[in-house]
């Protein structure tokens, strides 16, 4: 009997994995490491978005300074051909957005007596009172008090379009230079890291491709969502129908979120024109819902496949951490940033975890029948 509790004592022993203290901190260290990147990058967003910008951008013109290299084109000449390419279509987009903000601002009125007679109606309806001597926006503040907020959102608006302005000037600057310094970037990663310089071109070749394919795939797919609405805005009859389309083009960049801030825009804008005929109003509606699911969920997954392998929710997450952090470029860089992180975290042994943790179930499939394909053919021994 003595004998017995020595051997399952032993047994026991023998299975007890000890508790490793290193491992533990290392986890904390890299939790509070996570924290104070954030705080990083909260602080430096002035200086680090628009080289952000200017790397992802250099990721997507690469190809097409390429194909233009293919025709004989000199390198330089390539890379400001593509740049101008870019700044017109800038160009173009800003057009749209400050004569349609023009034109709005001439009809004001007709939008004013319009909002004046909706204004009414709710106002009858919530049993709220009325002047009919004072304005719409006169009533609307008496209410709720936002002239202070109309003034601080005008302000912010004036300050988004000179730093948008400052900014996008030093992103055409970067983008120039890093498709220059790309020719000669594999050299340097040789000299530098002469052990690792494969795995290290081999994980910038991985993101390379993955954010190229995202941000070429979508903007094809908000390209097309674009169109659609406008075509589709302008048979029903609503107002700056382009001025929609290109709003949509912009925000289908935010997934998910974007393209309902557009249709509940587009929605209450066709209010505001057609009441209170309900038809057009209805139609507005079906016709942003309908360009948004159709294309969403049928030509998105057709061009992009399972969303680069990353799970719905850590897409939901990324929008909001990196919304906090770098605001509406943020939320449009959240994705591309999200698949540089699990890419590198794939690539590195002790967060390769955390990867898994992110990627969504048929990309967890895939891996699972990817480690499981090599010992397929072995026999029952494993040999």
């Amino acid at each position: 009997m003595k004998g017995d509790y020595v051997c399952i004592i032993e047994s026991m022993k023998a299975d007890f994995k000890p508790f490793h203290p290193g491992r533990a901190f290392f986890f904390l260290i890299a939790f509070i490491a996570w924290i104070l990147a954030g705080a990083v990058l909260k602080i430096t967003a002035p200086v680090l978005l628009p080289f952000t910008i200017s790397i992802l951008l250099a990721f997507v013109m690469t190809p097409l300074v390429a194909f233009l290299e293919q025709w004989h084109i000199p390198r330089i000449f390539s890379i400001l051909l593509a740049i101008g390419i870019i700044i017109t279509g800038l160009y173009l987009i800003g057009i749209v957005l400050f004569s349609a903000g023009r034109t709005i601002l001439t009809l004001y009125p007709k939008y004013e007596d319009r909002l004046t007679e909706i204004y009414i109606w709710v106002a009858d309806f919530f049993e709220l009172s009325y002047d009919a001597h004072l304005s719409f926006f006169e009533n609307l503040w008496s209410q709720l008090g936002v002239r202070t907020r109309v003034r601080n959102l005008a302000f912010d608006l004036s300050n988004f379009f000179i730093g948008f302005l400052k900014d996008a000037v030093m992103v055409v600057l970067f983008v120039v230079f890093l498709l220059i310094e790309a020719t000669y970037f594999k050299e340097k990663i040789d000299l530098a890291f002469e052990k690792r310089a494969g795995q290290i071109k081999r994980i910038g070749a991985d993101v390379m491709h993955q954010v190229t394919r995202y941000l070429s795939a979508k903007f094809l797919i908000s390209l097309a969502t674009g169109i659609s609405v406008t075509l589709g805005l302008g048979f029903v009859g609503l107002e700056f129908a382009i001025l929609w389309g290109v709003l949509q083009f912009i925000l289908n960049f935010i997934p998910n979120i974007g393209s309902i801030v557009v249709g509940v825009g587009a929605t209450l804008f066709a209010l505001l024109q057609f009441w209170p005929e309900p038809t057009p109003i209805i139609l507005v509606g079906i016709i942003m819902l309908s360009a948004n699911m159709i294309i969403g969920n049928v030509l998105e997954p057709m061009i992009m496949g399972d969303n680069l392998g990353i799970s719905p929710l850590i897409v939901l997450l990324a929008l909001m951490i990196w919304g906090w952090l770098w605001g509406f470029m943020g939320m449009i860089l959240a994705v591309p940033m999200m698949v540089i992180i699990q890419i590198l975290c794939e690539n590195i042994p002790i967060l390769e975890p955390l990867s898994i943790l992110m990627g969504s179930r048929k990309a967890i499939l895939a891996k699972q029948a990817k480690t499981k394909q090599p010992s397929a053919g072995r026999g029952e021994d494993g040999i």
